[in-house]
């Protein structure tokens, strides 16, 4: 079942991959207190947690792919 994402997706998403302070270094660092709270709790409680895994096609806490389908080929 596909699911559609509004404009208010989008931009919780975009707060989740760029200003976010908790989820940005836990997906840079992949380890640490940071990173156990937004793979195990935030995913669960944080609205742009859960908007960045419907706009992005995954969690909040997995690292970006690299090369040239990064963040902005999955736009």
């Amino acid at each position: 079942m596909q699911q559609t994402t509004t404009d208010k997706d989008r931009k919780k998403a975009e707060f989740c991959l760029n200003r976010c302070p908790m989820c940005t270094k836990a997906r840079e660092k992949q380890k640490g207190v940071r990173f156990w709270l937004v793979k195990n709790i935030e995913d669960g409680l944080c609205p742009a947690c859960k908007a960045y895994a419907r706009v992005y096609g995954r969690k909040a806490h997995e690292p970006a792919p690299t090369g040239p389908q990064g963040e902005a080929g999955n736009r």
